[in-house]
């Protein structure tokens, strides 16, 4: 008989969490998960899933505006149901919860809807229940919440990216504070659903760490889109009024808006967990220290997504919970590569990425050839629309090597989770020529870029 009740305890039912469960279970270990909150995780429940559904939503006013240049004439003026939205996200995000707990309890997974505390190396506290659950391996994948800072007087009228999808009333007027892609996404989003939006940050432009061109040109569209981008400029107080919140802001103007969304981060949901009577040991954001297997310090427990503030992608959190299960219960070796993750970003354009930037490649490599684009898409010629596509390759100039690939434009996200496999396999940027063009198509772009438009010595410019 065995010393402990389940072989894998899992904290956090999100996407890295369950997988972990629902794998570890297949190989035939006992395995128990416990959730706090709702089946699904950030991803599923505040995150991923909803802001997509959302970004679908507000592209619905440009497509009714480029109708009439196809020849379609709308009856009358469309108009948006803010609660109908939020409605029907619900639903979705409730049933894709019930699925994720169909598949754990199909697998034989044993859950446990409430809050899980670790008491010690092998040892795990039912907070509600009071139970204590011996196991011999503890899975920590608690995930991340949003940070509210800067702490300034009035933050609590604020919400963060949690509230900002079931709010009672649309906000006419929106201030977002940050500037990396949760602020961007939502400024976009709102924007495009009829939100006066005015967006702020510390630097001076946003996205910070993406490729410059790409940054470049989607500040431009998001000006096209009338969101107001106050670079450099924080706010100092948040005061409730009776016309509504009144932000007075670093650079001494206000401005009152109906909702100010906090989108400056996010940090790893370890407060409180336990971690210290087990011995595991975390960073100064709280972010649990882990090795290249996703131990902790403490041999017995494990840590996956963005809990260990690595690389924090649903998808990096899936593959870390399928692999540590592999390990640990089926005589698996692989670990995870984090190279070559395909991003986006799901603004309106949306920006696709996958690999180095410009700048990174320069810092890595000899010689790098740039082979960049921007052209106005089929689709806009009928419309009269001012959208831009804009395309960038790196590639290494002494192996041919395509290093990274950047897009801005419809279906960026798309290319570029397929493009991740070219870069996988080593594709050159002779395979890329070699490669017959879609037409017509804005991929086809991809693969007819055949002048150079800049090359890059070691600090030095051809």
């Amino acid at each position: 008989m065995s010393e402990f009740e389940v072989d894998l305890f899992v904290i956090g039912a999100g996407s890295g969490g369950v997988r972990a469960a629902r794998i570890a279970a297949g190989h035939g270990a006992k395995a128990m998960i416990a959730e706090e909150f709702r089946i699904g995780g950030t991803c599923v429940i505040r995150g991923c899933v909803p802001k997509k559904l959302y970004v679908y939503a507000s592209r619905f006013g440009d497509e009714f505006a480029q109708a009439a240049g196809f020849g379609w004439r709308l009856a009358q003026k469309p108009e948006f149901d803010w609660p109908k939205l939020v409605a029907a996200k619900e639903g979705e995000i409730s049933r894709l919860s019930a699925i994720y707990e169909t598949n754990l309890l199909k697998a034989g997974v044993e859950v446990v809807q409430e809050r899980a505390e670790i008491e010690g190396p092998h040892q795990v506290r039912l907070t509600r229940s009071g139970r204590i659950v011996t196991a011999r391996h503890i899975l920590v994948a608690v995930g991340a919440a949003p940070v509210m800072a800067p702490g300034i007087p009035g933050l609590e009228h604020a919400i963060s990216s949690n509230e900002i999808f079931d709010l009672q009333a649309f906000p006419k007027k929106l201030a977002v504070v940050g500037g990396g892609y949760i602020a961007v996404e939502f400024a976009s989003i709102f924007a495009r659903l009829g939100s006066k939006v005015s967006i702020m940050f510390r630097a001076d432009n946003i996205l910070r760490g993406f490729e410059e061109t790409m940054r470049e040109g989607l500040r431009d569209a998001l000006a096209l889109a009338d969101v107001d981008q106050l670079c450099g400029v924080l706010p100092k107080s948040i005061e409730k009024t009776e016309a509504g919140l009144r932000l007075r802001l670093s650079d001494d103007s206000e401005i009152i808006v109906d909702q100010v969304l906090v989108a400056t981060g996010r940090q790893p949901h370890t407060q409180g967990l336990g971690l210290e009577k087990a011995g595991v040991a975390v960073n100064k954001a709280g972010a649990i220290l882990v090795d290249q297997f996703n131990a902790s310090t403490v041999p017995s427990i494990f840590a996956v997504g963005d809990v260990t503030n690595r690389v924090n992608l649903t998808p990096v959190a899936i593959r870390e919970g399928h692999l540590l299960a592999d390990r640990l219960f089926g005589g698996a070796t692989e670990l995870v590569d984090y190279d070559l993750i395909p991003t986006a970003v799901f603004t309106t354009p949306e920006l696709g990425t996958v690999g180095l930037s410009e700048a990174q490649a320069r810092k890595t490599h000899e010689i790098v050839d740039i082979y960049q684009t921007s052209f106005r898409p089929m689709k806009a010629v009928l419309s009269g629309g001012n959208d831009r596509v804009i395309m960038k390759v790196v590639v290494d100039g002494q192996s041919d090597r395509v290093l990274g690939v950047h897009i801005l434009g419809d279906d960026a996200g798309e290319m570029a989770q397929l493009l991740a496999i070219s870069l996988r396999l080593g594709a050159k940027k002779a395979d890329f020529d070699a490669t017959m063009a879609l037409h017509p198509s804005a991929a086809e772009e991809l693969v007819t870029l055949r002048n150079r438009t800049a090359r890059y010595l070691r600090d030095k410019q051809e």
